[in-house]
Parts: C-alpha cells; structure tokens; sequence
C-alpha cells in the first residue's frame, strides 16, 4: 500500500526526467503560442497534456516513447487548428469566441453580463486596476476571448480601432 518496489520508484524518477525533458522540448519546438494566454482550446490541450504527462509517469502500461507520442499529437493538432484558424475565418469562429462589450460610455450591458456571468464588480474591479477612480473616465469595458477584462479609458479620438472587431459594438454605441 505504502511501497510496492524499488524498481518502480526507479522507473517513475527515470520516466518522469524524460518525459518532462521530452515535454519541454515538444513546448519549445511548437512555439511561444502553445502556451500563452489561453482560449478553451489551448486550455483542453494543456489539460490534457498534464493528464498524459501523469499518465506517463504512473502507468507501467505507457512507455515512453508512447507518450511522447501523445505530446506530439496534441501539440500537433493545437498547431494545426492554430494554423488554420489563421487561414480560415470559419476555422477561426469554431475555436475562438469574439470579444463582447460589456460596458460603453456610461452604460453597462446587463444582458451581456449575464449571459457572460461578469458581475458589475469585476468590471469596477477592472478599472481600479487600470488606475481609475471612476467609471465616466472609462470609454468601453470589454470581456475579452480569453476571459480577461480590458478597459478603454476615454480619449479624444473619435474612430475606436480596438473596438472593431467586438461582438454587438454596432448596436450597442
């Protein structure tokens, strides 16, 4: 229950250091984008590469090679999605949301919010931590595609480039 043998600790310490070499290795080769921030899909594939990676480690069944294989194959189709949602718009809306506004010039989107389970705090919250002190400073609040919140403070240009691309931002000026 406690310990089964000293060859099974010594196959875990010897898999773990190359798997986790080998892990590191398949991240470096795939590039800066496999793991920044997160949509749901990168968050899947990191998932389950831990997953695989504990796999590996704890399971006599797995051998290495197999689970290096693993890797490849995640890291292989996150690049390939990745590639191809550059290429293609359709691909693109598959796998990533859209920005959506939650707040613009004084008027919060309340259905938005719900819909999106942001509360009027986090977007208070959002702009404190962009050094706000009050929300009639702030232009627009945008739940962005990786769940973060960004905050648009007012400025005295008219055409709102990074607001071109968000969802409702049309019906909602």
């Amino acid at each position: 229950m406690f310990f089964n043998d000293w060859e099974t600790i010594g196959r875990t310490v010897i898999v773990g250091v190359l798997a986790y070499i080998g892990l590191i290795l398949v991240l470096r080769i795939s590039g800066k984008r496999t793991l920044s921030k997160m949509n749901a899909f990168d968050l899947i594939v990191t998932i389950a590469l831990g997953s695989t990676l504990a796999t590996i480690l704890l399971s006599k069944e797995i051998a290495l090679a197999e689970g290096m294989t693993a890797f490849l194959v995640l890291v292989g189709m996150q690049y390939l999605i990745a590639w191809l949602s550059v290429r293609s718009s359709k691909v693109s809306k598959m796998v990533k949301s859209t920005p959506e506004l939650l707040y613009y010039n004084g008027q919060f989107f309340r259905e938005t919010m719900k819909e999106k389970r942001v509360v009027e705090i986090e977007i208070l919250q959002a702009a404190r931590s962009n050094g706000l002190d009050s929300m009639e400073m702030v232009r627009a609040v945008i739940l962005e595609t990786d769940g973060n919140i960004s905050v648009i403070q007012k400025s005295d240009t008219t055409t709102h480039l990074t607001l071109a691309n968000v969802k409702n931002k049309e019906e909602k000026k």
